[in-house]
């Protein structure tokens, strides 16, 4: 078991995601960015999946391969192990952020070089590869466009497919103009803000860098366990010359991403082109298992990250976070990603599955004021993220049982009953008495009308005023039910 605090997963700083939220509401180009993505996203989804009779069938599969694979994860591990080192690869175990980023910056050194090529990897995201990388002065450059975009805005990833989604055109053509050439080969002059231009910048620019990189690091969506086969799956075939190109392969890849067999991996192939780009297929699929004389690297390295998942594992209700494959379907359908955007969760892992996943990686009971112990309050509970998952994983249900886990922290750290905890059982009191219940109507309705105006209340006085900050109060009635029941009904058979 690691220390909480050398997971990675935040980033330092972070506020809690309601402060964040308020300031990423008022960023109207922002939200503008974010309903268009998203929207279309969605729409796309909805048509591929449609086109399959067994779409259902297929989720449900899904699931269960997960939960069987969750349940005997030691196993598939050991025989992912065995299986990569039986074909030529080597296998490393890290226990958190800090060993896997010791572990991939020693393979590095080794090689004597200093830079290195990256395919998307959302477990080098989470271990901050990148700048432990650059404090050993090595540069690590970002081959995927939406990660190109970021990496050369400074900038942070705010979703798990599209990483630039809060970027529109126009900044990307900026950026390129203003960053490109500090990173290698500049933007052409003149440069369009068309997409097709601004893919042909990016590919002119990553081209050198392909073609004279001799490490290439990558993360990975699946692994077969009893093939040793790691398996990548992207669009713009920026992958597939990273992971073919090189003499050094390293991927870091979390624990609980092995599948058992290919038959089990034909089930998620299906399910995650449709739910994450609306397409059929991916573009790109590679495969790879160990080495081979004379085609692609010669050194393959696979580094096994835990960073917090078997404490997440042993959670009952909690692990079945672990069964996501990325797809990023669950921030596409929800209310509050659509209009706060990524950043605002402060996470690697944003939108409704980041929600329930970064708090179990991080602990919510480890700092109870840390952004992370927000993100389960993320959320309107309004249940898309679970009719939309392709394995099924009922956020919903993680959701409420991590703000109960987060109250239950609070309340130990304070070793006092929290204001909710006084005022519950104050209402309990309340209500388990007919003469309090009847004293606390009548003395709600004349306070009430007395703040009403027009019949609304505007704005409730105390602690009451976070309720009435974003919606009118009604005002209460003159008289409750139970007193107008009397007067014109209690005696009537």
């Amino acid at each position: 078991m690691s220390n909480p605090g050398d997971r990675g997963v935040v980033w330092l700083g972070s506020p809690s995601f309601p402060e964040a939220a308020r300031d990423a509401l008022r960023n109207t180009q922002l939200r503008a960015n974010l309903k268009r993505a998203t929207g279309t996203i969605r729409d796309k989804r909805l048509a591929v999946a449609s086109e399959l009779d067994d779409w259902e069938a297929l989720r449900e599969s899904a699931a269960a391969i997960k939960k069987r694979t969750a349940r005997h994860l030691d196993h598939y591990l050991v025989q992912l192990e065995e299986s990569v080192t039986a074909a030529g690869g080597t296998v490393h175990w890290a226990a958190d952020a800090a060993e896997a980023n010791r572990i991939v910056t020693g393979l590095v050194r080794a090689t004597g070089e200093r830079e290195v090529v990256k395919v998307k990897s959302m477990a080098t995201q989470e271990i901050g590869l990148n700048e432990h990388l650059a404090e050993a002065g090595i540069t690590a450059y970002e081959t995927d466009l939406a990660e190109l975009i970021v990496q050369l805005g400074d900038d942070r990833p705010s979703h798990i497919l599209v990483p630039a989604i809060h970027k529109n055109r126009t900044e990307i053509r900026d950026l390129f103009a203003a960053r490109m050439g500090e990173w290698g080969q500049p933007a052409p002059e003149g440069l369009d803000d068309d997409p097709a231009e601004l893919a042909e910048a990016a590919r002119r620019h990553l081209r050198e860098k392909f073609l004279t990189a001799k490490v290439a690091v990558s993360g990975a969506n699946f692994a077969v366990a009893d093939a040793g086969t790691v398996v990548v799956v992207e669009s713009e075939g920026n992958g597939r010359m990273c992971l073919t190109l090189p003499e050094t392969l390293i991927t870091v890849m979390g624990i609980e991403k092995v599948v058992p067999t290919w038959t089990d991996l034909e089930v998620f192939l299906q399910l995650l082109p449709r739910s994450s780009t609306g397409e059929r297929m991916n573009p790109y699929t590679s495969t790879w298992t160990g080495t081979t004389d004379g085609d692609g690297p010669q050194d393959f390295h696979l580094v096994l990250l835990d960073n917090g998942r078997t404490d997440t594992l042993a959670d009952t209700v909690g692990r079945q976070a672990l069964a996501c494959i990325r797809c990023s379907a669950c921030l596409n359908v929800c209310p509050v990603f659509e209009r706060t955007g990524g950043h605002a969760y402060g996470s690697v892992y944003p939108g409704p599955i980041g929600a329930v996943l970064t708090p179990q990686l991080v602990g919510v009971g480890s700092d109870t004021k840390s952004s992370a112990a927000s993100l389960p309050f993320a959320s309107t509970l309004c249940g898309a993220c679970y009719d939309a998952c392709p394995v099924k994983i009922n956020i919903p249900e993680v959701l409420a049982h991590l703000r109960a886990e987060v109250v239950e922290a609070k309340r130990a750290a304070k070793r006092l009953p929290t204001a909710e905890a006084l005022a519950m059982k104050a209402a309990a009191a309340v209500l388990d008495s007919p003469q309090l219940l009847a004293a606390a109507q009548k003395a709600a309705s004349v306070g009430g009308r007395a703040l009403a105006r027009k019949g609304r209340i505007g704005r409730l006085p105390g602690p009451l005023h976070g309720w009435s900050d974003t919606r009118d109060t009604p005002a209460p009635p003159a008289e409750s039910f139970r007193t107008w029941w009397r007067k014109n009904k209690e005696g009537e058979q």
